[in-house]
């Protein structure tokens, strides 16, 4: 989750302090809590991780994605209006039950060219 805050605020383009004082910390003490945070120094609640979530402008699920490529799919996802999110839900539930196969050929259409798979 350490990774993930960090990206998520630099992606934002805010220092420490600002995540901080959106979570509605105290501007003195916001730095150095975040700065902790990030540093995996000090574990996050689930009510302060919603919170940064928040201040961030990114799902909660995104800080919690245990990969990068994870982390960009929730991101991604959560940009869409709530009925994509669903049709897009559903395609990735589809080609995850196709065989391997027919799968990277279907995503190898959908990719820009020279994209590998």
């Amino acid at each position: 989750m350490a990774a993930r805050l960090c990206q998520a605020r630099e992606l934002r383009g805010l220092s420490q302090r600002d995540v901080g004082v959106r979570m509605g910390l105290d501007k003195d003490t916001a730095s150095a809590r975040i700065s902790r945070y990030e540093s995996g120094a000090m574990s996050i609640s689930l009510e302060a991780l919603f919170e940064m979530a928040k201040a961030l402008e990114v799902p909660p699920a995104y800080l919690l994605a245990s990969s990068t490529s994870m982390a960009d799919a929730v991101l991604a996802l959560g940009q869409q209006p709530p009925r994509q999110q669903d049709q897009l839900a559903e395609v990735l539930v589809s080609l995850s039950r196709m065989e391997p196969k027919a799968r990277a050929e279907c995503i190898q259409r959908l990719l820009p060219p020279n994209t590998k798979v």
